[in-house]
C-alpha cells in the first residue's frame, strides 16, 4: 500500500534480509545463551500475543505478513496481532487485554520508550516474558530488544549526503523524539554532519511519524529555503510519500543526474522506496528488517518462556548482542544502505513483497 495512505497519528519503524530458518539449539550457542534454572517459564509452550504499534505504514503491514509465517517456522503459536493504532494509551490496554487472555509470553513494537514501561510492569507482575521489537524501552523488563542500529541509520544518511553534497542545507525530517528510535537517529545524523561535513547546514523539522506534519512543515521550510540540497527522511514508510509530493507541488522533484536534484537519503527498505530508488527520486534508503524483526521477535520470545537467557556477543545471524545503558540485552540486527547499486538484491525483504 502507499505510504500516503498513513494518517496523521502513524508511527513507522523502521529492514535487512533475515537469516533462514534455524535451530534453536544452533542460535543459542552462537549468542552465548544459558539456562535459568530458577525459572524455568512456561517450558516454551503456550500462547503468544504479537502487538503491533500501527498498520497505517507498509513497514509495519510487511511485519504483520510475516509474524504468522515466522510463528510457523519458529514452532511459536500466536494469537491474532493486535494494532495499537499509534496510541500509546491503548498500547498499555492492548497488553492489559492480551494477559488477561492468559498469553504466556509477549511480543510488542512500543510507541512509546517510557510510556511502555507500564504496560511491562503488568507482564513482569504476572511472570509473563515481554521481548520489544523495533523500539528500546527506558526502563521496564524486557527478555530481549530485537532491533537493528538506529545510530547507525543516522549516520548512514549523513556520510551518504555529505559525500553526494559539497555544501548547503540539508534538512532531517525527524521521528518522535518521545522514541528512542527518534531520538537516535536525530542525534546521530546531526552530530556526524557536524563532526564530518562541516559544509552542511541542517534544517530539522520535528514530525512525529506523522505524514501530514511532515508534508506541511516542508513545504513552509522550502518556501523559506529554496536551495535545500538534501533531505533526509527518518522513516519512508511515512514520509516518503508527502516529501515526493511536496518537492513535485514545487517542480523541485528532479530525477537523480538532473539538474536541481535534491539527494534523498530514507529509512525503512519498503518496496516503495526500492521503486523511487529505480525512478532516481530518491537516491538510498536504510534497509530496516521487517523480515527478521518477525522472525528473531519470535524466537527470543518462545527462548525466553523456556528461561533461556543470552549474554553480549555475535549471534550466527550476522548480528551482534549488546548491553544497553539500562542493563537491557538487545540484538541489533543488520540494516543495509540500499542504493541503485543494489535495489534489485533479491535478498533484500523489500524485494520479496508481493
Amino acid at each position: 500500500m502507499p505510504a500516503s495512505t498513513v494518517t496523521k497519528r502513524s508511527r513507522s519503524r523502521i529492514t535487512g534480509a533475515a537469516a533462514l530458518a534455524v535451530g534453536a539449539s544452533l542460535v543459542l550457542a552462537a549468542c552465548g545463551s544459558t539456562k535459568d534454572t530458577a525459572s524455568a517459564g512456561s517450558g516454551g509452550t503456550g500462547k503468544v500475543g504479537v502487538i503491533l504499534p500501527l498498520l497505517t505504514s507498509p513497514f509495519w503491514q510487511s511485519y504483520n505478513d510475516y509474524v504468522p509465517k515466522m510463528a510457523k517456522s519458529e514452532g511459536v503459536e500466536v494469537l491474532k496481532t493486535v494494532n495499537s493504532n499509534s496510541d500509546p494509551s491503548q498500547q498499555i490496554t492492548d497488553i492489559d487485554n492480551e494477559l488477561n487472555q492468559g498469553v504466556k509470553g509477549l511480543v510488542v513494537a512500543p510507541l512509546d520508550s517510557a510510556a511502555i514501561q507500564a504496560g511491562l510492569d503488568q507482564a513482569e507482575r504476572k511472570g509473563v516474558p515481554v521481548v520489544a521489537v523495533d523500539v528500546a524501552p527506558d526502563k521496564g523488563k524486557v527478555a530481549m530488544v530485537v532491533r537493528a542500529d538506529n545510530v547507525a541509520y543516522g549516520k548512514k544518511a549523513c556520510d551518504y549526503l555529505g559525500q553526494h553534497v559539497s555544501s548547503g542545507k540539508v534538512v532531517q525530517i525527524m521521528g518522535d523524539l518521545a522514541s528512542v528510535n527518534g531520538r537516535d537517529r536525530s542525534e546521530a545524523f546531526r552530530s556526524c554532519v557536524k563532526e564530518k561535513y562541516p559544509r552542511l547546514k541542517v534544517l530539522e523539522i520535528p514530525a512525529k511519524w506523522e505524514s501530514d506534519t511532515a508534508a506541511a512543515k516542508l513545504d513552509t521550510l522550502l518556501n523559506a529555503n529554496p536551495d535545500i540540497k538534501g533531505i533526509y527522511l527518518q522513516a519512508g514508510g511515512v514520509y516518503l510519500a508527502p516529501t515526493l509530493q511536496t518537492l513535485k507541488s514545487k517542480n523541485m522533484l528532479k530525477a537523480a543526474g538532473q539538474k536541481g536534484h535534491i539527494a534523498i537519503v530514507s529509512n525503512d527498505g519498503i518496496p516503495q522506496e526500492y521503486e523511487a530508488i529505480r525512478k532516481g527520486q530518491i537516491d538510498a534508503t536504510v534497509s530496516q528488517p521487517a523480515d527478521a524483526y518477525a522472525k528473531y521477535g519470535l524466537y527470543y520470545i518462545k527462548a525466553a518462556m523456556e528461561g533461556k537467557k543470552f549474554k553480549p556477543g555475535p549471534t550466527d545471524h550476522d548480528s551482534t548482542i549488546v548491553k544497553l545503558p539500562s542493563g537491557i540485552l538487545e540484538d541489533q540486527l543488520p540494516a543495509p544502505l540500499v542504493t541503485k547499486d543494489n535495489v534489485d538484491d533479491p535478498k533484500l525483504w523489500g524485494n520479496t513483497v508481493r
